[in-house]
């Protein structure tokens, strides 16, 4: 799978990343157009220099893929979203 980014804007193929949220291509379209599946996009700094990472949310699922400077994905995580979890981190300080 590749990430394709244009114009500070992420592209993939929507056959390729929606079985990673347990969605159909069709579900996965609609949600990004209604704004219920959010990204972020990541550079790496130090060791990790010219790789990026992408971050799919939606109400289930954290997606994160790891790619390489031409957007060869490397490796992804996909954890389960609870409820508040975001809240959680926002109020965690280090320590």
């Amino acid at each position: 799978m590749k990430i394709d980014r244009r114009d500070g804007r992420i592209v993939v193929d929507a056959a390729e990343l929606a079985p990673l949220l347990a969605l159909e291509p069709a579900e996965f379209q609609r949600q990004m157009r209604a704004g219920q599946i959010s990204t972020m996009s990541e550079e790496g700094q130090g060791a990790d220099q010219g790789r990026f990472r992408v971050t799919f949310r939606s109400a289930e699922w954290r997606l994160r893929l790891t790619c390489a400077p031409d957007g060869t994905v490397l490796s992804h995580i996909r954890t389960a979203q609870t409820p508040g979890a975001a809240l959680r981190r926002q109020d965690e300080s280090p320590r």
